[in-house]
């Protein structure tokens, strides 16, 4: 009887459940769209209990999909968007809805904390700048406004701890996404009180649950969750990761020689080391799945949700032909304009973010009469590659460049989306085989959780290849180095517009 595993991947959008081989192979994908709620501008929120209703929707979907015994499956483990908050009662149920990672509630809160020199002090020990929908900001901001829900809360979760507590009845962090949140010393592993003193939230310490590894097992499957999902009671589920984690492990990434860039809500772009890189001009450096390795990442809400956003405002009401996706059918548009231009608008795709020192507005830029609604697409593909290419130059700060780039992500997809990539980094791109490589890190967890492969390299080794590779054209570079120094220059140009 065939065997396998479960990946559960509760992304910013999208809750995806995907069942794979035991060699990695993908056998079935469910899914199901998450809602984002806007109560007040600038909050951006999510209900959990409906994000576990569609995680569960999805699962029974799976299933029906691949008509497999639940019983084949050898292991869960769930992935999912790092920082934001869940919070949770000691009955492991929420007790408001989930504040989401684009959230800017907490924007002053940060402002403070970089005047004051909290930020400062706080890097040598959480090795990552702040932002506003870090939970440290998000509990200073609903100790000063919201205090009914801390008094209520139990454990702070994040998106994929809150899944996997509704398979197991079990309520547990994580050590990959904790390490991401500013909640505790990366360079020890553990949990800091002077962490948690310079942020002012010391007292808030007893929300903080106990810290398991992503490929420690952390409860089976419960009665009810079974009921719920369809799964067979007393699946093992492991601990999972941080989404960066599952989708480095699936790019193959268990060494320094490669990088990774992840293209979805957020635009991450990183590497691993042994050794902890700490530096202000660096995002963020976590501890990775691999025991003993850091993960140096930046990132940014910059990447391509900001093409859903076009697709859904410029797009409405267009129906692609042939049957084709909206998206397959931008990829169209855009592949038939031919090479770049230098007559393409500028586009900066900051509309949930920016990646600059001095933030600047979402905007196109260099309108006239005679562009296209295509050309237009195209300046929104290019400016989420030139907002990649920022965060990859600052990585190149602190180590040579890459022999190739492994790409994921929703981005990944497009054949010339791709091709932008290869000609404006200059650099190979190799897209790892698969649609859904979160949930493959996260099934990669779960079959070193229960044994089946003894270490993370083992079971990469095993279940990761490269489906297909992209070389840079070096007669496209000069017009792309142009381009970004244009894109560089009207986003200091609208910074400094108050």
């Amino acid at each position: 009887m065939s065997q396998y595993f479960l990946g559960i991947d509760n992304g910013g959008t999208v809750s995806k459940a995907a069942l794979f081989r035991t060699d990695g192979v993908e056998v079935a994908v469910a899914s199901r769209k998450a809602e984002i709620l806007e109560p007040r501008p600038g909050w951006s929120e999510r209900s959990a209990e409906a994000i576990w209703q569609d995680t569960a929707a999805a699962i029974r979907e799976l299933l029906e999909k691949a008509a497999i015994d639940p019983a084949a499956i050898l292991g869960i483990a769930c992935t999912g968007h790092g920082n934001g908050l869940y919070l949770v009662d000691a009955g492991g149920s929420p007790v408001r809805n989930a504040i989401y990672s684009t959230d800017g509630r907490a924007a002053d809160i940060i402002a403070r904390w970089k005047q004051d020199g909290t930020a400062a002090k706080a890097l040598p020990l959480t090795a990552q700048c702040v932002w506003p929908a870090q939970p440290n900001a998000l509990l200073c901001w609903l100790r000063d406004h919201e205090p009914e829900s801390l008094a209520k809360a139990s454990a702070v979760l994040f998106a994929k701890d809150f899944t996997r507590l509704k398979l197991t009845g079990e309520i547990s962090a994580e050590l990959t996404d904790m390490s991401g949140s500013s909640l505790m010393n990366v360079v020890t592993g553990q949990y800091d009180d002077a962490v948690l003193d310079l942020f002012g939230i010391l007292e808030l310490k007893h929300l903080l649950p106990p810290i398991r590894n992503s490929h420690d097992l952390c409860g089976c499957v419960t009665p009810q969750a079974a009921a719920e999902t369809g799964l067979a009671a007393g699946t093992p589920v492991a601990g999972g990761m941080f989404d960066i984690d599952a989708c480095g492990l699936a790019s193959g990434i268990v060494d320094e020689d490669q990088m990774s860039l992840v293209s979805g809500t957020w635009g991450n772009n990183q590497y691993i080391a042994r050794t902890p890189l700490i530096d202000k001009d660096l995002f963020m450096t976590s501890c990775y799945s691999i025991p003993g390795w850091f993960l140096m990442l930046e990132g940014s809400p910059t990447s391509a949700s900001n093409l859903e956003w076009f697709v859904a405002q410029m797009l409405d009401g267009i129906t692609p032909p042939n049957g084709k996706s909206s998206y397959a059918h931008c990829d169209d548009l855009v592949a038939a304009l031919g090479d770049p231009s230098p007559d393409t608008p500028i586009f900066l795709p900051f509309l949930y973010g920016c990646n600059l020192p001095a933030p600047a507005p979402g905007a196109f830029v260099g309108l006239n009469a005679r562009h296209t609604r295509q050309e237009l697409l195209r300046a929104v593909y290019e400016g989420v590659v030139f907002a990649h290419f920022t965060h990859l130059k600052r990585l190149l700060q602190f180590r040579p460049a890459p022999a190739c780039i492994r790409f994921t992500g929703g981005a990944a997809r497009s054949a010339v989306w791709v091709r932008m990539f290869a000609d404006c980094f200059q650099i190979p791109i190799e897209i790892p085989a698969g649609s859904e490589l979160g949930a493959l890190g996260a099934a990669i967890a779960a079959a070193v959780a229960v044994g089946y492969f003894p270490d993370y390299p083992a079971a990469v080794r095993a279940m990761t290849r490269i489906a297909r590779r992209c070389e840079p054209d070096p007669s496209r570079n000069d017009i792309y180095q142009q381009k970004f120094s244009r894109y560089l220059a009207t986003a200091k140009a609208l910074a400094a517009i108050p």
